[in-house]
Order: structure tokens, then sequence, then C-alpha cells
């Protein structure tokens, strides 16, 4: 089903017309939870990291 690209372009833009974007207060809202839980993953990771690696140059030496 080949379509040309004007016509692609237009069902595009027909499509983007029902997305419900989300208000300015939810962006800053999620975006602020998901730059909370990448610090938490991250500070938990480089902890257990730290001590696996202090633990293996335990075995190691």
């Amino acid at each position: 089903m080949a379509t040309t690209p004007v016509i692609f372009l237009k069902e595009v833009n027909e499509e983007l017309k029902k997305v419900v974007w989300p208000t300015r207060n939810e962006v800053i809202r999620l975006t602020t939870v998901v730059l909370i839980v990448s610090l938490i993953v991250g500070l938990y990771l480089g902890g257990l990291d730290f001590i696996l690696t202090k633990i293996l140059a335990l075995f190691i030496k």
C-alpha cells in the first residue's frame, strides 16, 4: 500500500491533531520524577559497583 509523501504528511497531521499533549505542569512534574529516579538508581548502582569492586579486590590480592 504505497502512498505519496503528501498523503502521508496529511495523515500525520491529522493524527497529531488527535494527540492529547501534557500540560506544562505535568511535563515539569514528570521530568522531575525521572531525574530523581535516575539519580537514585545511579547512586545505588554506583555504590553496589564500588562495594563489589572492593570485595573482589580482597580476593585478587
